[in-house]
């Protein structure tokens, strides 16, 4: 039995529904369980077995998955946002204790992932490039317009096109700890990795955004160029993920080359499209957990398609013990 366990599940219906189809297609005996400390998290409702827990923040909120684990055997953990891979990364082994594993990279890797000045000299010293970039208490020296966010950030917030000294000054005070960086202009990419236990890469997916929503992509195309996975499986060299990783970057109408931005050491939210167009990282996770071995899979996400996400909603009724249940 493959029993699977998604916390902070959140809005990540699709993410679900992936993993859902692939169990069902290769004829997994296992559950599909989702975790949120909101019981109005719309993910919960599509899952097998759902539990609300308090906030990543609370004392109680290991021990409370802790007990879920053993209550439902889980075989393993994919946490789904920025601010519980640290905490999850840096207590792997007591998950190991009964039985647990989490899908989740090095604590290091996770590090150089969240700060944003920390992956701006990752990307320098394996030789790629991505725009110079200026922290608290550094002075800028680049050019107007520049990009400012916050060095500890996600889903686009508080990020910020800067036009001149007189904004990146508000901006600077408004944001606090923030990194500024060099304003690169072209189209943006997202690159789906998914890798086995052991950081080798089995499928290796670049989306063209076409548009975004809050950070989101909303329409993006998969699309090939080889200069771009040579340099992400340098990427995956140096760092060797264990299983999801998403990488963000743009490529520049000046000069036509890649700058690489930023990367998440989870699944990115845009990760289902890949999927359903062939990179079927859900299908390989539950091949890893039977023991099977995996060989890097090029180019298998079909270049034809264009993704168009939309906004759908389900409905919920209260029942008589306080609790809800999908209609």
């Amino acid at each position: 039995m493959i029993n699977i366990m998604f916390t902070s599940a959140g809005r990540r219906v699709e993410l679900i529904q992936e993993f859902i189809r692939a169990r069902n297609e290769k004829n997994i005996d296992g559950k599909i369980v989702c975790t949120d400390m909101s019981e109005l998290a719309p993910a919960l409702y599509f899952a097998d077995k759902a539990y609300t827990v308090p906030s990543i923040h609370d004392p109680n909120y290991l021990k409370e998955l802790l007990d879920i684990c053993k209550k439902e055997q889980i075989r393993v953990i994919i946490p789904t946002i920025d601010t519980e891979l640290e905490i999850l990364a840096d207590n792997v082994s007591i998950f190991r204790e009964i039985g647990t594993e989490l899908l989740i990279s090095s604590p290091e890797t996770v590090k150089i992932s969240q700060d944003k000045m920390r992956t701006f000299h990752f990307f320098k010293s394996i030789g790629l490039r991505t725009p110079e970039s200026y922290i608290q208490g550094m002075e800028y020296q680049g050019k107007f317009p520049c990009f400012i966010k916050p060095n500890y950030g996600s889903s686009s917030i508080n990020a910020f096109k800067v036009k001149n000294q007189m904004e990146l000054d508000f901006f600077k005070y408004y944001i606090g700890d923030y990194i500024i960086q060099d304003f690169i202009e072209g189209p943006e990419y997202t690159i789906d990795i998914f890798c086995d236990f052991e950081g080798n890469p089995i499928y290796l997916t670049p989306r063209l955004r076409l548009a975004t929503r809050s950070g989101e992509v909303m329409k993006t195309r998969v699309v090939y160029e080889e200069n771009l996975e040579n340099q992400m499986l340098r990427i995956v060299e140096a760092l060797k993920p264990k299983g999801p990783m998403t990488v963000q970057a743009i490529k520049s109408v000046v000069d036509k080359e890649f700058y690489f931005i930023e990367m998440n050491a989870r699944f990115g939210g845009g990760c289902p499209l890949s999927m359903k167009a062939g990179a079927d990282s859900a299908g390989a996770l539950y091949d890893l957990l039977s023991n099977k071995k995996l060989k890097f899979c090029r180019r298998v996400a079909n270049t034809e398609f264009t993704f168009l996400r939309f906004d759908q909603s389900i409905i919920i009724q209260r029942q008589t013990d306080g609790g809800y249940e999908r209609t």
